[in-house]
């Protein structure tokens, strides 16, 4: 039996400058993991979930797990990463022997919050497949497949930054350069050392749950037909994710908390924020600690300066029904 898991991440700084060839930084969030369990078997086989089913006690219970797994679950995603692992063997001359197995999935990281939950399944499957047919996939080359899983077999918009810190895990600065990209195939990821962190809390409501993709694609639209203000925008973000770098060495919260401030005051420039987005924004604020989004919302991530302020933002969102927790990400 292969037991393959891949954590939740999260956005500190250049989300979603990403998709655009800008720089991230973004941390993994082990408080949170989908999970591949595989064994060999006579037939390749995926087994569903109650994600996947089509069957309910009633009309509430749909509703209840529709709006907790989303609408397709976690098979179309697994047949998609199927897909792509095999074009990349046959890519490179690489003769997967006869074998087939049993796929098991499950994941408990909240949907559609932001935190990267179908980009785990994807990164997780690919280990558990890298293991059994004894292929090894370089992990700079890693986050590349595992992005095309859902840009080109699913058609989901999305950027690298998810693949990249889920296969790389603890704290991630990245640089997605054309040039570079163009050449290597892969942007430029340096680990950075995840002691230099500061005490940080991730806030979320399930109630706020969107697919990313639908979220990012006005954005994309905008970016494409070259309108000024969005390619600046992202211009600027993308430029607090070098000067997070450096505060995070330099362990300068003070700067590295306006920085994650400014990442959201600058993507709501160029995007609608929903009243209740921008609620959690300042409740979290209103407590003196810093606030961005994780990803595309319903999450978000900051800096508070101590267990008294940790508290405050804990009774203060829960009053707006948003769980605080520390991302555990050692």
């Amino acid at each position: 039996m292969i037991d393959s898991i891949a954590y939740a991440r999260a956005g500190l700084l250049g989300n979603p400058s990403d998709g655009y060839n800008g720089k991230t930084i973004s941390v993994i969030v082990k408080n949170f993991a989908a999970k591949i369990l595989l064994h060999e078997s006579p037939l390749l086989h995926i087994k569903s979930t109650e994600s996947d089913s089509s069957r309910f006690k009633s009309i509430h219970e749909l509703k209840d797990i529709v709006s907790s797994l989303g609408y397709n679950g976690g098979i179309p995603i697994i047949k998609a990463t199927l897909k792509r692992f095999c074009d990349y063997c046959d890519n490179n001359g690489i003769n997967l022997p006869s074998r087939n197995c049993t796929i098991y999935y499950s994941s408990n990281i909240p949907r559609q919050v932001g935190m990267a939950g179908s980009s785990a399944i994807v990164i997780a499957t690919l280990r558990s497949l890298m293991e059994f047919y004894e292929v090894n996939i370089p992990i700079e080359i890693l986050p590349t497949i595992a992005l095309s899983v859902e840009v080109d077999e699913l058609h989901i918009n999305a950027g690298l930054q998810d693949r990249v810190i889920q296969s790389y895990e603890g704290c991630v600065y990245m640089n997605f350069d054309k040039k570079f990209m163009k050449e290597k195939g892969h942007g430029m990821y340096e680990r950075l050392p995840v002691q230099k962190l500061p005490s940080l809390y991730i806030a979320y409501k399930t109630s706020l749950s969107k697919v990313s993709g639908a979220v990012l694609n006005d954005i994309k639209t905008r970016f494409d037909k070259g309108e000024e203000l969005v390619i600046n925008t992202l211009h600027d973000i993308a430029t607090l994710a070098d000067k997070g770098k450096e505060a995070i060495l330099q362990e300068d919260y003070e700067e590295l908390g306006n920085l994650i401030n400014q990442n959201f005051d600058n993507r709501a420039k160029i995007m609608n924020i929903s009243a209740q987005n921008n609620e959690m924004i300042q409740a979290a604020r209103s407590c003196g600690a810093s606030a961005s989004f994780t990803g595309s919302g319903g999450a978000i991530i900051g800096i508070y300066k101590d267990n008294e302020m940790l508290q405050n933002l804990v009774s203060t969102l829960k009053k707006i029904d948003a769980r605080v927790i520390n991302p555990d990400i050692y």
